[in-house]
């Protein structure tokens, strides 16, 4: 059976979807961008930063649904900028044990919601 998983912890879905869903032990999440909860915009113009608040938001999402990044086993990341790539590595990978990192693709996107810079989304097993 389905089961939604919500913390106040990350911004509050932008339209008809969840944060993430939860059925047979795999863990789907929506996108995260760099949202400040309080106005609602994106303000972060680094991407360092911007991706460390990607990820927290993502692993406080993982925490409501009783996982951890060592759970995690896809990861799909869209930037609007290529020339970041190495930044943004940098900071994802201070999440994650190398030896056991998620398989994982980076695209870059004309646009994202927002006019973020960066959004993340994953998939984890609580049998990972």
């Amino acid at each position: 059976m389905k089961k939604i998983i919500q913390t106040p912890l990350a911004p509050a879905p932008i339209g008809p979807y969840n944060q993430a869903v939860l059925i047979n032990n795999m863990l789907y999440t929506s996108g995260q961008i760099p949202l400040n909860m309080e106005t609602g915009f994106v303000e972060m113009n680094d991407i360092k930063l911007a991706t460390k608040q990607v990820m927290d938001y993502l692993k406080q999402i993982l925490q409501a649904a009783e996982m951890n990044f060592e759970n995690v086993i896809k990861v799909s990341i869209f930037i609007k900028d290529m020339n970041d790539f190495q930044h943004i590595n940098e900071v994802y990978a201070s999440y994650f044990d190398e030896a056991t990192a998620p398989a994982r693709e980076t695209v870059e996107v004309a646009r994202l919601p927002k006019d973020a810079p960066i959004e993340i989304s994953l998939v984890a097993c609580k049998d990972a």
